[in-house]
Formats: structure tokens, sequence, C-alpha cells
């Protein structure tokens, strides 16, 4: 894909998430989903692959479904009280299926479906930008109608998104689908706090995407596609690999590492409101993702000595160099959690 080609699609995808956020009408908001839409297919199908085209192709159907749905929630939310106003809508049933097109949007449980098959036959980097900065839209939307959002259905679905990202991430081999599921779970945290504690919510959020940016940034550099590409990562280099070690501890919220800020705020929060069965099935669902991200970082450990492994076609190779944006995102990805009480 061309320079210009690129340019034309990544500044296609920034206009379209900044006119969802700054809009207050909803034909524009549904303008700035369908810009995100169609700028990112021919990022995921530029690889000319079947895998690549069923990919684009999936994420295209479910998106203009989650589209229309939002659609047709303002159109009845306008035709039953007479606003097309984003923070004016009240109506039950337009809210309901606001909050089904969303999780739709973002991959929420149990409309996830389509996110690690999508991210499977994207690159690298296109997965990075599905897991990241498409999420933004949708989150603006959710932020802007957090009080006018059904709290259980939100509750329901994070539960369901915690344990599915968890389960469903266990027997996974390859990194994209890993971070398909991580992505999944995470936005089960999310989406129990939105409605609740909308400040928590842009923190969790944050820092999703400062840790998701490091960890992927982390597989591009090592070129890992698979667990057996990241256990003879070290081979390559190993300064890189023990960071993708401590950001995969840290995706997973293992304490004393940024990724347990979020965590603790959202269980004292919901223990606060007295939602402590919901608390204690995210808690307990979050040790399914550990598990897994704890069996990532041990691959990647045990072959940190040079001498430890017999691999020969990535030894002694170039070592990579590091990203500006790795190096920005990673310290905040790491050692945030001192500053937890400014953010109570």
């Amino acid at each position: 894909m061309s320079p210009m080609t690129m340019t034309i699609l990544m500044s296609s995808i920034a206009t379209g998430t900044i006119i969802t956020a700054s809009s207050h009408h909803w034909l524009m908001a549904w303008i700035g989903l369908e810009m995100n839409t169609l700028a990112i297919i021919p990022m995921i199908s530029k690889q000319h692959h079947p895998r690549a085209t069923e990919a684009a192709t999936k994420y295209f159907l479910t998106q203009a479904a989650a589209s229309a749905m939002i659609l047709f929630a303002s159109t009845t939310n306008a035709w039953q009280m007479g606003s097309w106003d984003i923070t004016n809508t009240t109506n039950p049933t337009a809210n309901m299926l606001l909050t089904m097109a969303l999780a739709m949007k973002l991959g929420l449980a149990p409309m996830h479906f389509w996110l690690p098959e999508v991210l499977q036959g994207s690159t690298i980097k296109t997965a990075l930008i599905i897991s990241t900065w498409q999420k933004l839209a949708p989150m603006a939307l959710i932020f802007t109608t957090s009080n006018n959002l059904p709290t259980t259905v939100l509750l329901t679905m994070a539960m369901v998104s915690t344990l599915i990202g968890g389960w469903a991430g266990l027997n996974q081999t390859q990194t994209r689908k890993i971070m398909a599921y991580s992505s999944i779970a995470h936005l089960g945290w999310m989406a129990s706090i939105m409605t609740i504690m909308p400040n928590i919510f842009m923190l969790n959020l944050v820092l999703y995407l400062l840790m998701t940016t490091s960890m992927f940034y982390t597989l591009i550099l090592l070129n890992s596609k698979n667990i057996k590409d990241l256990a003879t990562s070290p081979t390559t280099s190993q300064t890189t690999t023990a960071i993708s070690m401590l950001t995969l501890l840290s995706l997973g919220g293992l304490p004393p590492l940024t990724g347990f800020m979020p965590k603790w705020l959202i269980l004292e929060e919901l223990t606060m409101q007295n939602l402590t069965l919901t608390a204690t099935i995210l808690a307990m669902s979050t040790l399914l993702s550990l598990f897994f991200y704890l069996r990532l970082s041990y691959s990647t450990t045990i072959t940190l000595a040079p001498n430890t492994t017999t691999t020969k076609h990535k030894w002694r190779f170039k070592q990579p160099k590091n990203s500006l944006l790795l190096t920005m995102t990673l310290p905040m990805s790491l050692l945030m959690l001192p500053i937890t009480p400014i953010m109570c």
C-alpha cells in the first residue's frame, strides 16, 4: 500500500473518531462511525490473502449492522422524544438498542465473535489499530450517554465478557487471538463501571490503550505471531523480551504494575455499591486471564539465557530498534500504580 493511500486512510480514521467524539447530533455521530469503518477495511484486506479478505468481510458486516442499529435507536428516540441530541436519549427501547449496538461495535460478549477472527486475519499493526483507536468512537458515545444506559445489562455483559475473555484465551497459541481475548476481558471491566463511575471508566480506558499499545509494539519489534515465536524472541533481543513479559503481567493486573490500578479501583467501587457478586465474578475471572499471561511470560523467561535454546533461525539476527511510541507508553504501562491515591 502506497504512503499516500495509507496517509488518506489514517486521516479518515482520525477524522471519523473526532467527528463522533465531538458531535451532539446522532446523524453526525453515525457518519463518524461509518468513516471509521470504511477507512479500516482496506487496511485489513491489504494482504491479498483469503484470510484477510474474510476478516475484512466479517468486520464490515458486523460494523455495518451495529451502525444500522445505532441509526435505528436514534430514530426511535427522536420519534418518541422529539430530539436528535445524543445526551437526550432517554427512551428505554432506544437505550437498549444503543447498548446492544455499541457492544457489537466494541466486541463485548456475547457480540464478541468477530473480534478474534478479524485480528487473526489482519497484520499486527492493523490489529493494534482495531484494538485501540477503533474503540475510541464507541467509547465516546458510551461516555456521553452513560447516565441513560441500562446498568443491569452492562453488568451482565461485563461478567460474561471477563469470563469468556479468560476461558477462551486459555487454549490460544496465536498472539493476536490472545490479545483479542485480552481486549474482550478488559472491555468487560470497563463495562462494569461505565454507568456507575465514568471517571474510573475513563482511567481504565486510558490505561488499557497504553498497555495494549506497548504490548503490540513489542510483538511488532520481536515479530512474534505465536507462542513459539515469543519463546524464541530472547535470541533476538533479551531487553525487549523482558519488557514484553512485564507488559503481559501488567495487562493481567498483577501488582505492583500499572494494570492493577483500574481493577483495584473498580472492585472497590463495586463493593461500595453493594455489587459484591459482580465484583467477585470479575475478580475470579481475572485469574483465568492472568493464567495465560503468566504462561506467555514463562515461555519467554525460560529462554532468556542465550544458551538454553537450540533455535537457529533467529540467532544473532539484527537487534530490533525500540520505537519512540513504545518508549513513551512503556513507563506508564508499568509504573503508574504509586499515583493511585491521586486518581481516587
